[in-house]
């Protein structure tokens, strides 16, 4: 059985790093959902004109500790408020994509996700040897992470589902139209409650099951919870 792992050596250097983690079974992601398009617009219009927040400076902070440039690779969040607040529309990929993008607008704090089925070992969140494989999303190109940077990655077969903590997922194991079974995790570090995560979770969790079908299981994960089965 495979396991979400978080490694003793993150919580070394991060000892206040908390990670949601829906673990979902039996997802409907073909039929979109009008519901969740209709969220994800409304806070794509709630953004607009946003300039900073102290949930993106607590990332930004988390990033420039284990050496990454917080303005050239932006955590995801960042990214993602700075389209918004720019007034720039967001495609909606699929159910999957379009949630943890809505949740992550909504909360201001990074999501993301991948198709468990397309993982052959443990998801694990580490700090890179620097010779792992990474082909990031949409493209084709492989390249490897530096060494020392945090990644979360397939540790059977060492490919790697997102760059430097949250700036930029994988291609492999993207969430398509097809996919059955995936983990979403939401990320909160510093400042950023254990609270204000589980609230998350629990209304990710609430719309998964309702416009997707889906059978879902959430857990945070933490310095004194590391590890679950999937």
């Amino acid at each position: 059985m495979k396991e979400i792992i978080i490694k003793d050596e993150i919580f070394e250097k991060f000892p206040d790093f908390k990670r949601g983690v829906l673990i979902c079974e039996n997802v409907n992601n073909e039929e979109d959902s009008s519901l969740i398009g209709e969220l994800l617009a409304k806070e794509l219009k709630a953004k607009e004109g946003f300039t900073s927040h102290e949930n993106i400076e607590e990332w930004d902070n988390a990033h420039r500790k284990f050496g990454s440039n917080p303005n050239k690779y932006p955590p995801s969040v960042k990214s993602l408020i700075k389209r918004a607040s720019k007034g720039k529309p967001i495609p909606f990929i699929n159910n999957l994509v379009a949630l943890f993008n809505y949740i992550s607008l909504k909360y201001i704090i990074p999501c993301g996700g991948d198709d468990t089925d397309k993982i052959e070992g443990n998801l694990v969140l580490g700090f890179a040897k620097g010779d792992e494989k990474f082909i990031p999303l949409g493209s084709d190109k492989e390249e490897t992470p530096d060494e020392g940077e945090v990644i979360y990655y397939d540790d059977k077969t060492d490919k790697v589902m997102c760059r430097k903590w949250n700036w930029r997922n994988g291609d492999f194991s993207k969430m398509a139209k097809d996919t059955k079974r995936a983990v979403i995790n939401i990320d909160g570090i510093g400042k950023i409650s254990k609270d204000l995560i589980k609230e998350a979770g629990e209304e990710m969790k609430i719309l998964l099951e309702r416009e997707c079908g889906a059978k879902v299981r959430f857990v945070i994960l933490d310095k004194d919870k590391r590890r679950e089965k999937i």
